[in-house]
This record gives structure tokens, sequence and C-alpha cells, in this order.
């Protein structure tokens, strides 16, 4: 087995049904985390896929909305379930990942700010080397304390800058997975 993997978070069918869900970066989204995921498979990495769950509403288990966003498809070579922001705490993921030999993390998914950029600074400072792929990740506007709304490109923009050389290595998706560049 590699010792890179692909974790795709929390693309998950909930976020449809929270009132913030905004579908005008969708497209563009699924395109690059679908390149992402189709380039990982063909090289033969291992693709995690991290469900986010909850006691209830539209990410419990009994809303029947933690499954695969629609418009993307992924045969994940593992599924795991993560009550908080973070893919490695109370999931096991990072004991399989351990287990397996993998040091790498390609980190994706859903949402760019929270549980994207939180798993990318745990696995950091858990010594795994990350590569954040910002242009396969997906938010939606915010708007701060100051009353300022912030588009997805903006937050995109701040969170890659805020990890680069801290946390992760930034990368697009065809860099990504560059032979020679698979983490910082």
């Amino acid at each position: 087995m590699s010792d890179t993997a692909l974790v795709v978070i929390d693309v998950q069918e909930s976020f449809r049904h929270r009132p913030y869900w905004d579908t005008a970066d969708l497209p563009r989204y699924l395109e690059r985390q679908q390149a992402l995921i189709d380039a990982a498979t063909a090289r033969g990495l291992p693709v995690i896929q991290v469900f986010h769950v909850e006691e209830s509403g539209p990410f419990s288990k009994e809303s029947g909305h933690v499954r695969t966003l629609e418009g993307l498809r992924i045969a994940p070579t593992r599924i795991v379930e993560k009550r908080r922001h973070s893919a490695l705490v109370g999931s096991g993921l990072d004991v399989w990942l351990v287990q397996n030999g993998i040091r790498n993390l390609i980190i994706s998914g859903i949402r760019t700010e929270q549980c994207c950029e939180t798993t990318t600074r745990h696995a950091s400072d858990l010594g795994f080397k990350v590569t954040y792929v910002a242009e396969a990740t997906l938010t939606f506007p915010m708007t701060d304390a100051e009353g300022v709304t912030h588009t997805p490109a903006d937050i995109r923009r701040h969170t890659a800058m805020v990890l680069k050389d801290r946390f992760a290595r930034i990368a697009s998706v065809e860099d990504a997975l560059g032979a020679d560049r698979l983490a910082a």
C-alpha cells in the first residue's frame, strides 16, 4: 500500500439540508473533487471517505442524508464516521493510517475552513505530511462579526494562506498527485 492517502471529508447530502447551502460553486467543486478522486484511484492510493454524523438533524443517520453527495463517484478504500471537526478525533482513522504506514495525506472535501482545515492542522500536529487541495474543497458565503460577507473564493484563499508552509503544502489537483510532490 502507498504511504499516501486521499482524504475526502464530509462530501455528503446532509449539506443540501442546511440553510447556508449554496450551489454557485458546486459544479466547479464537483469537477475538481472528482478529478482528484479519479487520479488518486488511478495511482492506486487509498481513498478515505469521511462522513460527519450527529445525533439529530440532517447529519444524523436517521435522516438518510449521510451518504455521498449526488454528482460524485467514489469507491472508497475505507469509510469512517466522525462526530468532531477533525476527521482524526474519535474516528479511528489516525490508528488505521499509522497501522497501514500512511504518512502523507491529501485533504479535500466540505467545508474548506472547518472540517478540512481542522483535519489539516490536526494531521500536521500529529506528524503527517499534508497536501491541502483548496480547489477540491467547498464552502459557502459567510458574514464576519463586522457584517462583511466573504465569498467562498475569499474563504478558500484565506484558508490556504493560513495553512501554507505551517501545516500543509498547498497544491492544485494536478500538482497534488505529482510523483515528486506528494507532500510538503
